[in-house]
């Protein structure tokens, strides 16, 4: 199998660009800080020599030029339209072998689980981890073919038919499905998932 890809995709940590259901809850600047840190320690914790990390950010032009994200990984814009006009870019446009996606808002990723989601592509085409909601923390392709044409199409995104959605979208795949984990979108989310050396600042703080 040649050597495995994993894709962060992150926005960058605005309030008000980015985790707004969450910031709705706790605050706009909570919420992007809460981002922030999150991103970071995420990437220090799945950075590892078995696969290659690439971070797809968004905006484009302002995500190639930040200074947020650790300037020694490669990144990749994630373009235009809607997650899976993104995703469907990204899976179709990268070297080849296989490639998984992760979101970068949660928590509960670790190297075991991505080490896991890329040992499923060497008996399967397609590995997603389900997320609680009803959606996906990720989403991988062996690549051993042509990408489905119709993958992503008809996905019903941020609500609860998004997994179904995506594997029907699969077609004929052999799709496995790996561990479950919590993203964080809201305040209760936040209270249930994020480790406790994160202290999301106060309002007074704020």
């Amino acid at each position: 199998m040649r050597r495995a890809t994993l894709v962060v995709m992150v926005k960058e940590p605005r309030p008000g660009r980015v985790k707004t259901r969450l910031g709705r809850d706790i605050g706009m600047v909570a919420a992007a800080w809460w981002f922030r840190h999150q991103v970071m320690r995420l990437l220090r914790r799945i950075d590892d020599p078995r696969w290659r990390l690439v971070l797809a950010v968004s905006p484009d032009r302002e995500g190639m030029a930040s200074r947020v994200w650790p300037a020694h990984l490669p990144r990749v814009p994630q373009g235009a339209g809607d997650l899976g006009d993104r995703m469907g870019r990204l899976l179709r446009s990268l070297p080849p072998g296989p490639v998984c996606i992760i979101g970068a808002d949660i928590p509960g990723i670790a190297r075991g689980h991505i080490a896991r989601a890329f040992a499923a592509l060497g008996g399967h085409d397609a590995v997603i981890g389900p997320a609680t909601d009803g959606g996906y923390w990720l989403i991988g392709l062996r690549r051993g073919a042509a990408v489905p044409a119709r993958l992503f199409e008809g996905v019903r995104w941020s609500g609860a038919y998004a997994r179904a959605d995506t594997i029907r979208s699969l077609g004929a795949s052999r799709v496995a499905v790996i561990d479950m984990l919590r993203d964080v979108d809201t305040q209760a989310d936040l209270a249930v998932s994020h480790p406790a050396e994160i202290a999301v600042p106060s309002r007074a703080a704020r």
